[in-house]
């Protein structure tokens, strides 16, 4: 038997021990701590501790010491008894997922039955073990913050830039709901939950635990809701608008449109069978239209020739309505989820979710002739089992099976022969520098199936020791087409350039059109379908000592491609024929890519209120599935740099992560945080130039660029009462060989020398500042969040036309300028009986109207605004605008002032 078909046989059996008996355990965390008798220090041997309202609890050993394992997220009350002493019911004992709640009891003697003492758990209590840079975001937190999704909340974090995760390139972070992968190959996250069915958010940023892998810069991880064992009904309707001065940028925003923003949400969840069965459901429908707006002059059958200084040659056709056609998103999204618990140690669900998205975004060039752009849709689906099953009070298995499907396609119809297609010679800009006819004829689309199976344990061998294990196996199914629509006739200028004119309207029209999707054979089409794989396994401990906890671990990850590769890279498409069969491809399957990951993290406590932490790893990505299968016909373009091919033989980036961590409780409900860390990035993602036989070259994937990032992170926090407040502050330096894998090799395409220094990155932003504050009573509740951004770096050239061009300037050496935004959200009870409630919803997003500049000229380094020369004004031809209408893009700037009001029923 070859080593490969030993390999499959091992997954087959791994399979089958998954899908009968597994998963991972990153959905629950634990509650330890010791009970003493307060006069006296003696430890309470045989206290009993519950967790109210569920079945965990625990009772006290020798040393008054107690362990409740594997509870799942949420805000409880403890309850510790024994004869002859006072109940204590310790209240907000908050249990976050992977974490340890650590409490210290007192029990004084009584002698009036049912007599009790409570105590409200201390903030000190969830950080005793924190060894990394982690944030567990509560159900309740998240409900009053002033956003409206989840990848709002993960971007308020420290040390978080617009998806940067410390300084790493988008993509470097893995997203998981309920410890389950929901990365899309393609797309980001194959699953967007919305936030009233999230328990807990786990926000990793720092180094991670060994459970976790295939990232190099983050975790987000979702806990979902159980249905529980209250019924609960709410509705919500809210519409709203762009309230906004600035209408001479974004023009068409009528004030009393209170439609152009609809959101409507219904969440369910209650039980069925009390205390056994629960269900939970969610869905939500948005119909957004976007602040930007076309204005429909032009239609893809006008034809325009602007060419002619003079114009009374100029021929031109406008059979537009100049009406505002918004850009647009429109999207549902359902969830649902059936919780079992038959026994008292064994918890079961499953999950279904599905989404489904059409959006048209704003392409400047296409201002005039929005019925020409294409849209996107995504549709995804997903369905998870999940097992819990308790052996012991010591030990624990999860098990999961999962499946997703996600559909994502971009093009102007679904269909690339529809009718609806028109000519290609409509599409005409020169002159005016807008579309004045013509459409959008990319066809693009991809579909990943994923078939997800974990197995893992969790073992609490005696106080100090708690050790998980587990394995995991990740199956896809990739799919994709990037092709074009065009002209059947396109062989043939002169049949393909046929015109007609009406002569009673005088239209021009091209005679000879039909559409087809550009073959396979031909350069730049990609058409595969792929079957890789992944597997993981792990070990770690996690050692709890009075003043210590240390975290160690071993990560083992293994893909294969499942792909072939050509043999001579000079010849690989075997486009030139040599008798000589060295100089010929055959294809050879890829092998796959194991590494080996080290973890450790240590937190030391320095007195009652104080944590010392440091952390240190190293974290393997496997590269997207694009760049190994990117023109997988291995066809290369008779110009030089004119293509790119994938490898399946690319070897995974790597991290080398180092962080020291120091919180400090200032006074009950109040806590600073200071971070510093370090970031080595290896085996980045770069295109190398390779040279064919006949002297071309074209581009390869590589592993070759390296990164590093270095920061400080500051953090605070309050809570009392009603009042809640928290700032953060990120300085940062993020530098590296190259902002993307095709910087090298189109400065080679232009005859210029790599890079030889580190350069700043584009996302490289030095000051990230972000301050939130909420307070709320039982009528009303209001809460605000600031965010100041310095400005990203762009790459400031100067006119060829002074001394100053002659000057090899590096990439991104010119900062922009810098952003500000406030959000509010703010609630009103307007009606309330037994348990109905009628609330007023309001939110705003940029209260101040800010103009913030996310994208600029690399002349001037300022949105809207460029140099404009004398030649440049004498070229434009138009009869509808002028030159500077080219440059006005109000794309450039981040949306205006939005305003949300609605209406919010509970039950």
């Amino acid at each position: 038997m070859s080593s490969r078909q030993k390999l499959i046989s091992l997954i087959n059996i791994l399979l089958i021990l998954i899908i009968t008996q597994a998963h991972f355990a990153q959905t629950t965390g634990k509650v330890t701590g010791n009970i003493v008798d307060a006069k006296t220090g003696e430890a309470m041997m045989g206290a009993n501790i519950l967790l109210e309202g569920t079945s965990l609890g625990a009772a006290a050993d020798l040393n008054g010491d107690f362990i409740i394992i594997n509870v799942p997220p949420g805000k409880y009350t403890l309850a510790a008894k024994m004869i002859g002493y006072k109940t204590i019911r310790v209240t907000e004992v908050v249990v976050s997922v992977n974490r340890t709640t650590d409490l210290e009891l007192e029990m004084e003697e009584s002698t009036v039955e049912m007599d009790e003492v409570v105590v409200t758990a201390s903030t000190f209590s969830t950080k005793k073990d924190q060894t990394a840079s982690i944030k567990n975001i509560s159900a309740g937190e998240i409900e009053v913050l002033p956003v409206e999704s989840i990848g709002a909340v993960v971007n308020m974090q420290a040390g978080i830039v617009r998806g940067h995760f410390r300084g790493g390139r988008s993509g470097e972070t893995v997203t998981m709901v309920d410890g389950i992968e929901v990365t899309d190959a393609f797309r980001g996250t194959m699953v967007n939950l919305e936030k009233e069915v999230v328990q807990d958010l786990e926000v990793i940023t720092g180094t991670f635990n060994a459970e976790y892998g295939n990232a190099m810069s983050g975790v987000v991880n979702m806990v979902t809701k159980d249905g529980g064992d209250r019924y609960s009904v709410s509705v919500v309707a809210e519409h709203g608008n762009f309230i906004t001065s600035h209408d001479d940028i974004f023009p068409g925003l009528e004030a009393s449109d209170i439609n152009r923003v609809q959101d409507y949400r219904v969440f369910v969840a209650g039980p069925i069978i009390p205390n056994m069965l629960s269900l939970i459901a969610n869905g939500r429908y948005q119909d957004n239209k976007g602040h930007l707006n076309y204005i429909r002059r032009f239609t893809p059958t006008d034809y325009n020739n602007y060419e002619s200084a003079n114009p009374e040659e100029w021929w031109t056709e406008s059979t537009g309505d100049m009406e505002y056609v918004p850009s647009f998103d429109r999207n549902y999204n359902l969830f649902g989820k059936l919780s079992y618990q038959p026994l008292t140690d064994i918890r079961t669900s499953i999950s279904v979710t599905n989404e489904k998205s059409e959006s048209m975004g704003y392409s400047h060039s296409w201002k005039y002739n929005p019925d020409g752009v294409s849209r996107s849709y995504w549709d995804s689906f997903s369905a998870a089992f999940q097992l819990n099953h308790t052996i012991s009070n010591t030990f624990f298995y999860l098990a999961q099976v999962s499946f997703f499907n996600t559909k994502w396609r971009n093009s102007l119809f679904e269909d690339p022969l529809d009718p609806g297609y028109v000519h290609d010679g409509y599409a005409r800009s020169t002159g005016p520098g807008f579309l004045t006819g013509g459409q959008m004829y990319g066809y693009n689309k991809n579909e990943t199936n994923k078939l997800i199976a974990k197995i893992a344990f969790t073992w609490q061998i005696n106080n100090e020791h708690l050790i998980k294990a587990g394995f995991d196996y990740s199956g896809y199914q990739v799919e994709v087409l990037s092709s074009y629509v065009r002209n059947q006739y396109y062989n043939d200028s002169q049949l393909s350039g046929e015109m007609t004119i009406d002569p009673e309207t005088g239209k021009l029209s091209f005679v000879n059109f039909l559409p087809e999707l550009a073959a396979d054979s031909i350069l730049g089409i990609e058409n595969y379908n792929h079957k890789p794989y992944d597997l993981a396994a792990y070990i770690q401990d996690k050692m709890e000592f009075e003043n210590m906890v240390i975290n160690i671990g071993l990560r083992f990850d293994y893909y294969n491609p499942n792909t072939v590769y050509p043999s001579n890279l000079r010849n690989p498409g075997n486009q030139l024929y040599f008798e000589d069969q060295e100089k010929m491809s055959t294809y050879i399957n890829t092998e796959a890519q194991y590494k080996i990951s080290p973890r450790f993290g240590l937190s030391y406590q320095l007195g009652d209120a104080a944590l010392l932490r440091f952390a240190y790893g190293h974290f393997f990505q496997r590269p997207s599935f694009g760049v190994f299968y990117s023109n997988s016909s291995f066809l290369i373009s008779p110009f030089d740099y004119g293509s790119t091919m994938g490898n399946p033989n690319l070897k995974p980036e790597k991290t080398v992560s180092y962080e020291v961590g120091l919180w400090q409780e200032i006074v009950p409900g109040m806590g600073v945080e200071v971070a510093v860390f370090y970031k080595d990035i290896y085996d980045l993602l770069t295109i190398i130039p390779v040279t064919t036989y006949n002297q071309v070259r074209y581009g390869l994937y590589s592993n070759k660029d390296y990164g590093n990032v270095r920061g400080l992170e500051l953090k605070w926090d309050y809570f009392t009462g009603g009042f809640s407040a928290g700032v953060n502050y990120t300085l940062q330096y993020t530098k590296g060989i190259a902002d993307d894998p095709y910087t090298n090799f189109n400065r080679a395409g232009q005859q210029l020398d790599e890079f030889s220094i580190m350069i700043p990155l584009s996302w490289d932003q030095r000051h990230t500042f972000n301050l939130s504050a909420g307070y709320t009573i039982e009528k009303f509740g209001v809460s605000m969040t600031a965010y100041y951004n310095s400005g990203f770096p762009y790459t400031w050239s100067p006119l060829p036309e002074t001394r100053l061009s002659e000057i090899n300037l590096h990439p991104n050496n010119s900062p922009m300028p810098s952003t500000f935004d406030i959000d509010i959200r703010a609630h009103y009870n307007l009606w309330s009986y037994k348990n109905m409630n009628l609330r007023l919803n309001l939110l705003v997003y940029n209260l101040l109207d800010q103009l913030n500049e996310y994208s600029v000229y690399s002349s001037t380094g300022r949105a809207y605004t460029d140099i404009v020369r004398e030649t440049d004004i004498t070229e434009h031809h138009s009869d509808f605008n002028t030159y500077y209408d080219r440059i006005q893009n109000p794309a450039m700037y981040s949306s205006p002032r939005r305003v949300k009001l609605g209406l919010q029923f509970s039950f």
